[in-house]
């Protein structure tokens, strides 16, 4: 007996070992946070982001690694979210696959649950999985939230923008930040973690989503909108009100940098940042502007990726150029934690590659990946139907399939399916997404290019005009994809072969797009929702 006893105690006391060197995972996730960084500035100058700061985004990837081809698997807040926490392309994630109308599975495993089972302690602060319900499910739900602070930091423009003193009601937002972190880690301010569980935290404020104050970017922080002249995609009016839009969005991005100055030092101050990994990013491209959100250009699809993990990451300072999806990033904590991954997930762990010391391309295998978009907002009404697309992005190409280019791809021209050139005013369609084309978000950008469209007639085209069913680019040559080739003849070979690729995987990861019978064409997936 007592030999079993010390057998146990043995065991035991392996299994508490192996818990303390398990890392910590913290994932800041900001929404509608498309590739806009300072440091993809200094890799690609010439561009937008040669006006965006984030020095602390900049820091994290210069202590660990910085990945500068990471896509989204879709452009859509919920769809994005569901292949995230369930590791899959989207369209295996049922109705998460979709935005409204959306329903968890709880038969589709998620990181953040399978960690919470393996022992670790897990909560989130604002957004995770939305909307969408139950709302955050595969993250805990309400019961693992944590706001105790509040969540004015969402709506940090109008805070801030309505208060007498700028500076002070930024440090307030920041200090709710703060104290909704540590509510989490049950610090109340001590120099350590109560408990002895690893953590994983989900950090997802929404203030890079629409709608944030006009003229904000350059009153909080200095953002003139000058300085954005002869940068705009030229698919956009280089005209002051869109330069303004993008300096107000470059604001946001800014004070969600800021906040992760905050998460940052916690870490260091308690004394868990060797041993946790710390990963950046944002869940798809620019809302309300052409080719931004619900598109699957990259202005749509390709997001910033910042991984930090000291005792994980043997060599930092690089910059990684292989094809990951974001739906990778739920196998890589899985294996960190030493968990087992499930079948149900096609994606793949990022482990390899953080613990290389290699820069540029690491797995030549990593050459392409695979995104798509079902049913975002316009959909909700019984006059409409999904907006299918599935595309593949490999270093020179980017090969596009729309399923029905009979549709429009941002919602029918005028709101809830009616036609005709009777658009709604410019004030309509700066503040309600639903007054037309309601797959683009309201706003100034939106506005004007609706009001002008008789004057701008191409750039309305660019952004709402129907598409070919199949669109090849040379991203090489042609980055802002202006040139479809789908049609050349000298182009016919690489069209062919991206299809070919491109169905090949569809089929082997089980889209229903390409089955016999498509589920997103029929209920529940068209039921008409009560948002207005």
């Amino acid at each position: 007996m007592r030999l079993i006893a010390t057998c146990w105690l043995v065991f035991f006391g392996f299994l508490q070992i192996a818990s303390a060197e398990r890392p910590n995972i913290v994932f800041a996730f900001a929404d509608d946070w498309g590739f806009h960084a300072s440091a993809y500035g200094t890799l690609f100058p010439g561009g937008v982001n040669d006006v965006v700061s984030t020095p602390n985004f900049d820091a994290i990837a210069e202590q660990g690694v910085l990945f500068s081809r990471a896509f989204v698997s879709a452009p859509s807040c919920t769809p994005c979210r569901s292949s995230l926490m369930s590791g899959q392309h989207f369209w295996r994630c049922g109705r998460g696959a979709i935005l409204q109308g959306a329903i968890w599975d709880f038969s589709n495993p998620a990181y953040p649950l399978l960690l919470e089972s393996s022992g670790y302690r897990i909560g989130h602060t604002y957004k995770v999985w939305s909307p969408g319900k139950p709302g955050d499910a595969p993250h805990g739900g309400a019961a693992r939230a944590f706001n105790k602070a509040g969540r004015r930091f969402n709506g940090f423009s109008q805070a801030a923008m309505k208060a007498n003193d700028h500076e002070k009601a930024k440090a307030d937002l920041l200090h709710e930040v703060r104290q909704n972190l540590l509510s989490f880690l049950d610090s109340d301010n001590d120099d350590q973690v109560d408990g002895d569980q690893p953590f994983c935290y989900f950090f997802g404020p929404t203030n890079c989503h629409r709608k944030w104050i006009a003229g904000s970017g350059k009153t909080l922080w200095d953002i003139e909108p000058d300085t954005l002249k002869g940068k705009i995609p030229p698919y956009l009016p280089d005209v002051q009100i869109v330069r303004e839009d993008f300096s107000d969005y470059f604001g946001e991005i800014k004070a969600f940098d800021t906040s992760l100055e905050v998460i940052s030092s916690e870490l260091k101050r308690l004394g868990v940042n060797d041993n946790t990994i710390l990963v950046v990013s944002g869940d798809h491209g620019f809302p309300g502007v052409t080719r931004g959100k619900c598109n699957l250009y990259d202005f749509g699809t390709q997001v910033p990726l910042a991984i930090r993990w000291p005792a994980g990451i043997p060599t930092t300072g690089r910059v990684v150029d292989d094809f990951v999806t974001l739906p990778d990033l739920a196998p890589t904590f899985l294996e960190a934690a030493n968990v087992e991954i499930p079948d149900s997930m096609t994606a793949r762990s990022l482990i390899p590659i953080l613990k290389s010391d290699l820069s540029g391309q690491v797995d030549s295998t990593r050459d392409a990946v695979f995104t798509g978009r079902e049913r975002h907002v316009a959909a909700a009404r019984t006059d409409f139907k999904p907006y299918p697309q599935r595309a593949i992005r490999t270093d020179q190409f980017l090969f596009i399939v729309n399923f029905a280019p009979d549709r429009w791809p941002m919602g029918t021209a005028i709101g809830y399916g009616k036609s005709g050139d009777a658009f709604p005013k410019f004030d309509a369609l700066r503040e309600n997404t639903f007054a037309a084309f309601a797959d683009l978000d309201a706003s100034p950008t939106k506005a004007w290019i609706v009001t002008n469209r008789h004057e701008d007639p191409k750039r309305f085209d660019f952004a709402f005009g129907r598409r070919d069913k199949f669109e090849l680019y040379d991203v090489i040559a042609d980055p802002h994809c202006m040139t479809n080739l789908a049609n050349h003849p000298s182009h016919r070979k690489t069209r062919d072969q991206l299809h070919d690729r491109l169905m090949s995987e569809l089929r082997r990861t089980d889209d229903p797009r390409v089955s016999e019978h498509v589920i997103f064409e029929s209920s529940p997936f068209t039921d008409p929702t009560s948002k207005k």
